[in-house]
Formats: C-alpha cells, structure tokens, sequence
C-alpha cells in the first residue's frame, strides 16, 4: 500500500520497495474544474493546461539538464517524458516522467520534479492535484503526494528524488511559487532541495 505524504516529508524508496529499484516513474494527475455558462461568457474557461517537469541538478545543485514538454527525454536517455496532457481530462495519470536509476549518470544527485500552468490559470480552477511515485518493475504505487493547495498560484515545486548512501529518497515539497515553465522554476527547485 503507498503511503500518503505530507509536505517536507520524506521516505526511502528502497525501504518501500522492499528491493533495489531500477526504474521509476513520476505520474501527475488533476482535474479542471469546469467552467459555467458565466465563467464561459467571461473569458475564464478553456482547458487548463498543467506541464510536469523534471530538473536534473548535480551535487552543487547545478543544473545539469530539463526534461519537459520541449525536451520529451535528457540528452543521456536516462529520463522521459510521456508527453503534454493539454485537458487534464480522464482518469488516471495525466502526465508522467519515467527514470531509469540505473542509467542516471553519477553527477546526477537529485531531480526536482515541478508542475506548472503553461497557460496561465491559476490553481484555484485545479482539483483533486497529485503526484506519486511508482516502481515500474512491479507497477507499485510507492508514494502519492496530494497537491491541495488552491490559490493564485501557476506553479508547485512538488517533490524531489535525491541519491543518498543508502539510496534514493523521495521527499513531498509542495512549494507554491508563479511560473509558467519549468525554466522559470529552477532557481526555486534549488532552494527547496537546499532547504
């Protein structure tokens, strides 16, 4: 069973897991409230479009390489990208980056996973927002961070995956911050790994 996490807690995955884990994958879900007639008329419908990311940073929290809807995979194949969920419609996952641990190069020390609204809503129009992480030798869901801050927020530094000596934790950050693409969420990834 995963376990729910709260902001700033952390977990060892390989403790979750049970085994050493080889691959993972970060899904993002979340569903769009729905406009009425008056929101309609008024300009403050159309699909919401929510963009996952992930910043690979090395062991000075420099970045090393972004993996988003404009890069679908890093320069190394080690991260990809499942592509840009424009709607949020439909159940499940709606975007989602998968790691393969084993291939990460070794200056590669954390990556912050971000969502942001690439089209400018804020998250008052968001619901039910969360992201977990998954093994994919097995499909087992590990942990699931709820994303339940509402407000005029367009972006959220969600959870970062660091390597430590006894392997990968992953920790829920939850900061919300403005920001329209992952490249303006860096300098804020940072701090939320230094903190």
């Amino acid at each position: 069973m995963a376990l729910t996490l709260s902001k700033n807690q952390s977990i060892s995955l390989e403790k979750t897991a049970g085994s050493g884990l080889t691959k993972v994958t970060l899904g993002l879900g979340w569903d769009p409230e729905k406009a009425g007639f008056l929101g309609k008329m008024f300009g403050s419908g159309g699909d919401i479009d929510l963009d996952a990311s992930c910043i690979m940073l090395d062991g000075e929290l420099k970045p090393v390489d972004l993996v988003w809807f404009r890069q679908l995979k890093s320069r190394d194949g080690s991260i990809r990208h499942s592509g840009d969920n424009r709607t949020g419609e439909g159940e499940g996952d709606d975007e989602s980056i998968a790691v393969n641990l084993n291939t990460l190069p070794a200056s590669v020390q954390h990556l912050v996973f971000t969502v942001n609204s690439f089209t400018g809503q804020n998250f008052e129009r968001i619901k039910n927002a969360y992201c977990r992480i998954i093994n994919d030798t097995n499909k087992q869901e590990l942990a699931r961070f709820n994303l339940t801050d509402q407000g005029s927020h367009t972006g959220v530094v969600m959870a970062n995956l660091s390597r430590g000596p006894g392997g990968w934790e992953f920790k829920a950050i939850g900061k919300t911050t403005n920001g329209r693409t992952a490249d303006d969420l860096v300098s804020l990834a940072v701090q939320a790994v230094r903190a």
